[in-house]
């Protein structure tokens, strides 16, 4: 019965993480993380805390003149960050085209292009930021999925251009994709008059407080990240990997979460005072040091434990582990201990991240740490990642330290006991 339980709950969890529109957000999300990630720095260079008497944004305000560096780091957010949704319109619309094998260089301009029509205009006749990035990153996603799928039928349905032998590829493609497009952006352009004619708001604002705002407010929350975090290592148990599979759901959530708190940091406000707890950094730098499992804990449980028996199995798959386990690459120990389907790893390496999710929540809700400003690479190794997404503060290695401490004594008691199965199914 459980091989029948357990085998239902791959099925399902592997055909989830396989769906086409779930892994084209996915992907559409993966593709512009160098940018959000630079967006990120860019704030955190604007505003890079002071070492004693250095300080560097002073020194670089010295060289460029007073003000003058903060541009660059303003300049790097408005090419990133602030236009996140659209970026994201044209990256899902991609992959998804692409997973069709249909056009997707074409289907990701008309998605972005879609986008535009729809963003309201200011009163001089541009284009609302507030709508362009990360408050507008639902209306992306659904606009991206619903004209590819427009776009895909149209395509399919031979409505198209169909230009002589010996014409360039790409001009051939164009002309292909010209009759689909026309009629999806005749159909925006209607949809945009039939909104403007019959509500107050935008379609942004509606999505934005029906959906956006609610599902942000319970992201925001501490059973939200303990749900996020069992679920991630649950999936992660029996093979699949986890942080792809919810990553699609998440990302839309998280975002926006920490984009707000880093708007208020670039305004001057403290990393202390910014809104909002849970966001992605938070989980990469407080909960999943070393990988998903706060696996890096686990290599340094295996070397307190065989601290003698220098060619035992663990020890060696900890060696071979430990140099990617820095930059929180942890497939080498996940599938060479393993931990997958392995029922002695089981409980540790899903009750140490809930658990190190609640030290972490606890410590930045009370004001001990500073909330997360700062979006790094997900290489990024424990204890500089600490010091940077909370805006340059020791707290923040200090609580790496705490969780790396508590997690490790949590692993222990549970090497220990793989050490004596292993040594009994060897003698056995």
């Amino acid at each position: 019965m459980n091989n029948k339980f357990m085998q239902k709950f791959i099925e399902i969890a592997g055909r989830i993480g396989a769906q086409r529109h779930l892994v084209a957000i996915r992907d559409g999300f993966v593709a512009i993380m160098p940018l959000i990630i630079i967006g990120s720095l860019g704030i955190l260079i604007n505003n890079f805390p002071p070492f004693g008497s250095f300080n560097l944004v002073d020194l670089l305000n010295g060289v460029f003149g007073d003000g003058n560096w903060q541009k660059v780091g303003g300049s790097i957010w408005n090419g990133t960050f602030a236009v996140l949704g659209l970026l994201i319109a044209f990256s899902i619309a991609y992959n998804l085209a692409k997973s069709y094998e249909i056009d997707g260089l074409s289907a990701g301009l008309i998605s972005a292009a879609a986008y535009i029509m729809l963003v309201p205009e200011t009163p001089d006749w541009g284009l609302n930021f507030a709508w362009l990035g990360a408050q507008g990153l639902f209306v992306a996603i659904i606009l991206a999925l619903v004209l590819t799928e427009l776009f895909r039928l149209l395509i399919r349905s031979k409505m198209t251009i169909k230009m002589p032998e010996g014409v360039p590829d790409g001009v051939a493609r164009s002309f292909t994709a010209l009759i689909p497009a026309s009629i999806i952006l005749i159909i925006v352009g209607l949809f945009q008059a039939f909104i403007s004619f019959f509500a107050e708001i935008s379609i942004f604002e509606m999505i934005f407080n029906a959906i956006q705002e609610p599902l942000q407010g319970l992201g925001n929350t501490l059973p939200a990240a303990i749900v996020v975090s069992f679920l991630n290592h649950l999936l992660w148990f029996f093979g699949l990997h986890g942080t792809n599979i919810i990553g699609s759901v998440i990302e839309p959530v998280y975002l926006p979460l920490i984009e707000q708190n880093l708007n208020l940091f670039q305004s001057g406000m403290s990393a202390f005072d910014v809104p909002n707890i849970v966001t992605k950094p938070f989980l990469d730098s407080f909960v999943f040091m070393g990988g998903s499992g706060t696996t890096i804990a686990l290599l340094l449980a295996i070397f307190i434990v065989i601290r003698h028996e220098k060619n035992h199995p663990y020890r060696e798959v900890a060696k071979l582990s430990a140099p990617a386990g820095l930059f929180n690459i942890n497939e080498p120990v996940i599938f060479g201990l393993p931990i997958v389907l392995n029922p002695v790893m089981l409980l540790p390496f899903i009750l140490i991240p809930v658990t190190l999710t609640v030290t972490s929540y606890v410590a930045l809700a009370t004001g001990i740490v500073p909330k997360t400003v700062a979006i790094l690479p997900w290489t990024t190794p424990p204890i500089l990642s600490g010091y940077l997404v909370t805006g340059g503060s020791w707290r923040g290695i200090a609580l790496q330290v705490f969780n790396l401490t508590l997690a490790v004594l949590m692993y222990i008691p549970f090497v220990m006991a793989g050490v004596r199965a292993l040594k009994q199914r060897m003698e056995g």
